[in-house]
């Protein structure tokens, strides 16, 4: 046999197997180092997305395809977005991975979302949850190939989260994460305004009670800017336990976290009223210190451009954050 040609053929095996589209994306996913060149197993690798349900002048916050297409034509290759958009494709998911294909997209991952359950504080609905969440995190690992499930925590209630109830957020997220973990898939909670996981002594809470190998972080930069964090801070606490940022800006003032009351969600999307922009055009946000933490620690994950709204167009703020990824951090989209 000649040299090489064993490896040729077992290449071409895996290739079979997996199909060209994703054979070729597992390759590029190996081959994606720091700077958009080769990575190596102790080097770190950002992977970057996009979510697509900005609001405000256009339809991505209505249309998925829509918010896909103009997505890919940006120049992104991996979105995000909400069980509500896919559930349509529940029953026919490769009807729905067919149409990405053609837009050589792939997911990040799809966050929970109504109508789902999302009271993790609630013994109540803890069962039905737990096995919702389970179900959305099998159904996109086997699809669509994701390596992580990111969930919101439900509305924050009047007054606030108790230590029974982070006790009990916790209790669920570690179900979850541990029968995910059996599928391949990681659990990531995400801190949010105006939800039960929102503060620092939240997330501090819920990752002292959880187990880091079932229960991660989704880090959004602007969310634990306004909930008074400094997103640079945080990354350094908790840099292990970090499955996925959400990168938007914010204000100049809010630089190390906001200092002012929590703002009210009432209105913060309309046009003239945002609290979150695109990348570089806030200025609150000290993203190159960020990623200087992710570098020393050599982070595996993912990046993920969101925009809650915007004064233009989806499509514009799109391309805004895209050339700031590229040409202020350097890396490759």
């Amino acid at each position: 046999m000649l040299p090489g040609r064993s490896t040729g053929m077992k290449i071409k095996r895996v290739e079979n197997m997996f199909g060209r589209r994703q054979f070729l994306r597992l390759c590029s996913v190996a081959a994606v180092g720091s700077e958009g060149g080769i990575g190596s197993a102790s080097g770190p690798r950002f992977q970057i997305g996009i979510t697509t349900n900005t609001r405000n002048g256009g339809d991505w916050n209505k249309d998925m395809l829509l918010s896909f297409r103009e997505a890919s034509e940006v120049g992104f290759h991996n979105v995000e977005t909400f069980f509500n958009y896919v559930k349509p494709w529940w029953e026919k998911p490769q009807d729905l991975k067919r149409q990405m294909d053609q837009m050589n997209l792939h997911f990040v991952t799809v966050s929970n979302g109504g109508p789902m359950k999302m009271q993790f504080e609630d013994p109540a609905q803890s069962q039905q949850l737990i096995d919702e969440h389970v179900r959305l995190g099998q159904w996109i690992k086997k699809w669509f190939a994701c390596d992580h499930l990111k969930s919101n925590t439900g509305s924050r209630r009047s007054e606030g989260t108790t230590r029974e109830d982070l006790a009990q957020m916790s209790k669920s997220m570690n179900e979850i994460g541990k029968r995910l973990a059996d599928s391949g898939v990681k659990f990531g909670v995400h801190a949010h305004l105006w939800t039960q996981f929102q503060t620092r002594s939240e997330v501090d809470a819920v990752m002292e009670l959880t187990n880091p190998k079932y229960v991660y972080l989704v880090l959004d930069t602007g969310h634990i800017t306004m909930a008074g964090m400094d997103p640079v801070e945080l990354t350094k606490a908790y840099v292990s336990r970090i499955v996925e940022f959400h990168l938007k800006d914010t204000r100049p003032e809010d630089r190390g976290g906001h200092k002012g009351p929590t703002p009210q969600r009432e209105g913060y999307t309309d046009i003239g009223k945002r609290i979150f922009f695109e990348l570089g055009k806030g200025g609150g946000v000290d993203f190159p210190g960020i990623l200087a933490v992710l570098k020393k620690n050599n982070w595996n994950g993912w990046l993920t451009v969101e925009l809650d709204s915007t004064d233009t167009t989806p499509k514009d703020s799109a391309s805004t954050s895209k050339r700031y990824v590229e040409e202020a951090l350097h890396l490759k989209v």
